[in-house]
């Protein structure tokens, strides 16, 4: 098949690419790579700063155009898969489904099925908008509502949701967002990783524990790391020959994996159920993820045996425990990296969700 993959987050489609192309498939990924990030993207279309940036941006989207057409399939990353105005990406949106075999949407980042079941249903215990019952007031999620509910991306979203092929939901938070609207079209895929890149560190009882953490500046309320960092910070105060600390902000991919490789434990999202692409990035590196790890994560994975996430609830204090928890009990470690591990090569080997793409994409 040829296959055009249009946005990114976290280097999924860029993953996914690769496990197509060891499949036999032909693939095409343009992108931004993902902002700071610089994943990478076979066609690379950056926005430069200013007006004039804009202009340039819309000129490079154009002039490709004719080079997305003639696809079997075409798969959008979010409704907002280019960095345009949404009614822009609508436009797009219709012109690749006059021209290419099939298109379908991601369900992989905030959009308007998420923030919808976030705010205005009882679909989630906890999440960046409210906590057990109590809902967050701060800037972030206050736009996210802003920007999608009520306005022309939600009317964008339900257009794409109601029109395209299929729905492939990366995480069980967004499957369950667009499950009561979607049951028919809708799939869950694990996000793919490819082992062949990492080489797994093998972790032995020690005294001493690495702790990392990576801060997105302009996102850190919204992912929960500014608390999880205040109670990293209170467990390195109390352990100063038990455990170490370190922070990586905003910094290119290459960087933030080194920092990651000298590190025994990452501190991802707080708010998550489920660990995204970052989190098993540093699982198949063999490192203990304390973040999302619900029931409802493995159950929708069907796993019955492996739990190598420390699981948190979205509370200093809670946070604050299971890493000094793990400090005084470093023993934990060795197991739960060997979990982290088999976990990942279980269920988010590349060439394997590749697979379930394809199934998914022939079956709609």
């Amino acid at each position: 098949m040829r296959v055009l993959l249009l946005g990114e987050y976290s280097n999924v489609h860029w993953t996914l690419a690769e496990g197509l192309r060891r499949l036999g498939h032909e693939v095409c990924v343009l992108s931004n790579g993902d902002y700071w990030k610089s994943y990478e993207s076979d066609v690379l279309i950056p926005r430069r700063e200013g007006a004039w940036g804009a202009v340039e941006y819309l000129w490079q989207v154009v002039r490709h155009l004719p080079a997305l057409r003639g696809y079997d399939v075409v798969q959008l990353i979010n409704p907002c898969f280019l960095e345009l105005k949404v009614e822009r990406c609508a436009m797009v949106y219709r012109y690749l489904r006059r021209h290419n075999a099939k298109v379908f949407l991601g369900a992989f980042g905030n959009d308007f099925y998420w923030a919808h079941a976030c705010t205005q249903t009882a679909t989630f215990r906890y999440s960046e908008f409210c906590q057990f019952g109590k809902r967050s007031d701060n800037t972030y999620t206050r736009q996210i509502e802003t920007d999608w509910i009520g306005t022309a991306k939600e009317r964008v979203n339900r257009e794409m949701a109601a029109s395209s092929n299929g729905i492939i939901a990366g995480l069980y938070e967004y499957y369950a967002a667009y499950r009561p609207y979607f049951p028919e079209k809708l799939t869950f895929i694990p996000f793919p990783i490819n082992p062949n890149t990492i080489q797994p560190k093998e972790q032995h009882a020690q005294e001493g524990v690495n702790f990392f953490i990576g801060i997105q500046r302009h996102r850190s309320v919204i992912k929960g790391t500014d608390i999880m960092l205040r109670a990293l910070q209170r467990v390195v105060q109390a352990n100063p020959r038990r455990c170490t600390m370190r922070v990586a902000e905003s910094v290119p991919f290459a960087e933030y994996q080194d920092l990651m490789n000298r590190s025994d434990v990452l501190l991802d999202q707080l708010y998550s159920y489920t660990p995204a692409m970052n989190a098993l990035l540093a699982m198949a590196k063999g490192l203990v993820v304390v973040g999302g790890g619900e029931p409802e994560n493995y159950e929708i994975l069907g796993e019955t045996e492996l739990r190598p996430i420390v699981n948190v609830l979205p509370s200093e204090q809670d946070v604050y425990e299971k890493l000094t928890d793990l400090v005084l009990h470093p023993e934990r470690i060795p197991e739960l990296s060997r979990q982290s591990v088999e976990y990942v090569r279980r269920h988010h080997d590349y060439v394997k969700v590749a697979r379930q793409y394809v199934d998914f994409w022939l079956s709609h």
